[in-house]
């Protein structure tokens, strides 16, 4: 789980939607979670690994970007492609990404090693779509701290996840943006928690 990928991976709260042409056959699908050499997509179209395939999806408002890909993997209904990106939609996604990150939508968890202590990092948006690799992290690496200091929004999914970390596993909250600090405290407040890690 310490991050090891060339390109980080976006989780989406809300999966944004996306449209793929394939042998003629046109239909919808969901982006699970993405990167800048990829994504993961979840269709009901049959896809065959190692074949190029028409992708077309919008992050949250963000230009519409046209993208072939060519199908790498396969577990059921879920495909990871890789982009044959040319410099504007290499652009378009960078952008997007940017966007969703500030804007709460997209979230990007991370395990890095430093000084012998593991420290989660959340950006974007902390929420229940993270809960996964949250618990992963939690349960399989094992995680000391938590930095949310790039965390743009929080709803109450991610706050139980933070208070599991912190109650069970004896993880402290390091860095915390203002939007996540004002949130953690009244969760605190309200499950009747003290902290004991600085603020």
């Amino acid at each position: 789980m310490i991050e090891q990928r060339r390109h980080q991976r976006i989780r989406f709260g809300a999966p944004p939607p996306v449209r793929i042409g394939y042998g003629g056959v046109v239909g919808d699908g969901f982006v699970e979670n993405l990167s800048m050499s990829g994504l993961m997509l979840r269709s009901s179209i049959q896809l065959d690994i190692g074949h190029s395939v028409g992708c077309e999806f919008s992050l949250f408002g963000a230009p519409l970007m046209d993208v072939p890909v060519t199908v790498v993997s396969r577990v059921g209904d879920l495909y990871g492609v890789r982009f044959q990106l040319g410099l504007i939609n290499q652009v378009l996604i960078e952008d997007a990404i940017r966007n969703a990150l500030a804007e709460g939508k997209a979230s990007i968890l991370s395990v890095h090693d430093l000084a012998g202590r593991k420290v989660m990092r959340i950006a974007g948006g902390l929420n229940g779509a993270l809960r996964n690799d949250f618990m992963h992290a939690l349960t399989r690496v094992g995680v000391d701290e938590i930095d949310v200091g790039a965390v743009t929004q929080v709803d109450q999914a991610g706050l139980a996840l933070c208070l599991v970390a912190t109650e069970r596993h004896g993880a402290i909250i390091g860095a915390r943006s203002d939007c996540f600090d004002g949130a953690w405290k009244l969760a605190l407040a309200l499950s009747g928690t003290n902290e004991t890690a600085p603020l």
